[in-house]
């Protein structure tokens, strides 16, 4: 919270090179299933939260843009093309995977059906393993290192040791 008592949200892209902060209340969250979400997130459907009415500010950096269409931009990160914005003439959502703690963001509502992928709805009841548990035909696993930056806002990125 800020000394307003305004919520407070803060996220980016995988490599740093842009951070936002968000002072203020998300509105809807949903995911859009619509062709041109799929591409623009390489997914099969983007998971998208308001930021209407909230106040956004790029800390680091800031997003490239791409028009997608007559009315909409979609912002990514220039350096790893992390999507980060849906900007449209109502506002600017921004990809819930890209908040710090995305799991404080449940979407409410689907959009694009039309376009809904037909095997979507059965993923949640393929069988899951944990990253690490296939090192025996991945062992590169073993010694994996993430060099994406940490779901928090730092004062430099990348570490000096990595750069």
């Amino acid at each position: 919270m800020s000394l307003d008592n305004k919520p407070v949200y803060t996220g980016g892209c995988q490599c740093g090179a842009v951070r936002f902060r968000i002072e203020g209340a998300l509105g809807d969250a949903s995911v859009c299933h619509c062709r041109m979400c799929q591409k623009a997130f390489g997914n099969f459907y983007a998971p998208l939260v308001s930021a209407r009415g909230a106040a956004l500010d790029w800390t680091r950096g800031e997003p490239k843009r791409f028009r997608s269409s007559n009315h909409v931009l979609r912002g990514f990160c220039a350096e790893c093309g992390t999507p980060l914005t849906f900007e449209a003439p109502d506002g600017v959502a921004l990809a819930i995977g890209a908040f710090d703690t995305p799991e404080e963001i449940a979407p409410t509502i689907q959009w694009g059906v039309e376009a809904k992928l037909p095997y979507v709805d059965d993923v949640p009841s393929l069988p899951g393993e944990a990253t690490e548990a296939d090192t025996e035909s991945a062992p590169y696993l073993r010694e994996l290192e993430s060099f994406q930056h940490p779901d928090h806002d730092t004062d430099t990125w990348p570490p000096e040791d990595r750069r």
